[in-house]
């Protein structure tokens, strides 16, 4: 049994979170309903559109979609955070006497549990979908896992603000998160591969008291580097074995989120009429954040999120034209064909380790 969730108090996230969280968008219940329905009638027909486009064919049963309101996703981010990050909790527990024991009573869980909440609370009233696959879906069988979410009063509250047209732009948001569904379920090492790295990065972390108050003291010292768009939080506070795992982690949701991106944008002038206009207000709207959205953005590390998407298209987009598409799904072979953070930025480098060229007179 884990002894790590007195660490965080998960009840006190969940409260912070959603008294937090902004008011979603005004809509009736027929609206309501409507929304829901569509999201997941385009969700499905997005389904065939990726599978044609990537030529890649899901194993065994889909995880089911999930249209959800605000408070769903925060349970659900809860859920699969505390999963996560259990084993941490689990070490700096029994870490937790003498002066550690000290430090985090001074803090407490209830400290941490309203920071964690207020954090999920920001992200929470922004993110439009999501892929979740660590977790079980409510309608999974034995052993099958993942959900793909999909946060209605978001995508409501976007394509009011940017004036779209809703049935466009709920099919272009179905289409990046169908795209990662499709990465999980027709990889099938991926999900593992992907939270092992994640771990890697957590065992990395130095749980030794007089080191975790250095790594805050770095943070709170570089935070105006960050405020001018330096980097972020988590930059500065990881340890050294933290950043090579990082470069790996890094890596990897670069390759996922560009390859969500350039599949979206290659289906989408076949099926969406105003998939330009989408794309022109979408960017702008990624720029043009200001004061404390800007830097929420930066302290979490959104703004690098979004230049994982910049840098994964350009990878994702020079393997195709080098190899075709055929060609740069060796990508899923395997772990080993993933692309490291040096060949994210050379793709030709990784062409010519994963298709070397044959010999001369071969």
């Amino acid at each position: 049994m884990s002894t790590g969730g007195a660490m965080i108090d998960w009840g006190m996230a969940r409260a912070t979170g959603r008294r937090l969280m902004a008011a979603p968008p005004r809509r009736t219940a027929i609206e309501i309903t409507q929304v829901v329905g569509q999201l997941r009638t385009l969700a499905l027909d997005s389904r065939a559109y990726v599978r044609d486009f990537t030529g890649m064919t899901p194993q065994g049963a889909e995880p089911p979609v999930l249209v959800v309101d605000r408070d769903r996703w925060l349970e659900v981010n809860i859920d699969s955070f505390s999963g996560l990050i259990a084993p941490l909790l689990d070490r700096m527990a029994e870490e937790r006497t003498g002066a550690t024991g000290a430090v985090m009573n001074g803090v407490g869980s209830r400290v941490t549990g309203a920071e964690l909440g207020a954090l999920l609370a920001f992200v929470g009233s922004r993110v439009l979908g999501q892929y979740e696959p660590f977790l079980p879906s409510p309608e999974a069988k034995e052993g099958e896992r993942g959900s793909l979410l999909l946060v209605a009063p978001n995508i409501v509250a976007v394509e009011r603000e940017l004036h779209l047209d809703p049935t466009d732009f709920r099919l272009w948001v179905c289409l990046h998160e169908e795209t990662h569904r499709t990465q999980f379920t027709a990889v099938p090492w991926l999900a593992d591969h992907v939270r092992s790295e994640i771990g890697e990065f957590l065992a990395a972390t130095d749980v030794d008291p007089a080191a975790m108050l250095r790594q805050v003291g770095r943070g709170l010292q570089g935070l105006g580097g960050i405020a001018r768009g330096e980097g972020s939080i988590i930059d500065l506070v990881s340890t050294p074995g933290q950043r090579v795992a990082l470069d790996r982690i890094t890596a990897v949701m670069s390759l996922l989120e560009g390859h969500a991106d350039y599949v979206m944008d290659g289906v989408g002038p076949e099926v969406i009429p105003s998939v330009s206009d989408i794309r022109a207000a979408f960017q702008q709207r990624r720029q043009s954040a200001t004061g404390l959205e800007a830097l929420m953005r930066r302290l979490l590390g959104l703004e690098a999120k979004l230049k994982q998407y910049a840098d994964g298209v350009k990878f994702v987009s020079a393997v195709v034209d080098g190899v075709g598409m055929t060609g740069f799904n060796k990508v899923w072979d395997s772990p080993e064909t993933l692309p490291s953070l040096t060949e994210l930025h050379d793709p030709g480098a990784w062409i010519a380790r994963v298709h070397p060229a044959p010999p001369a007179g071969a």
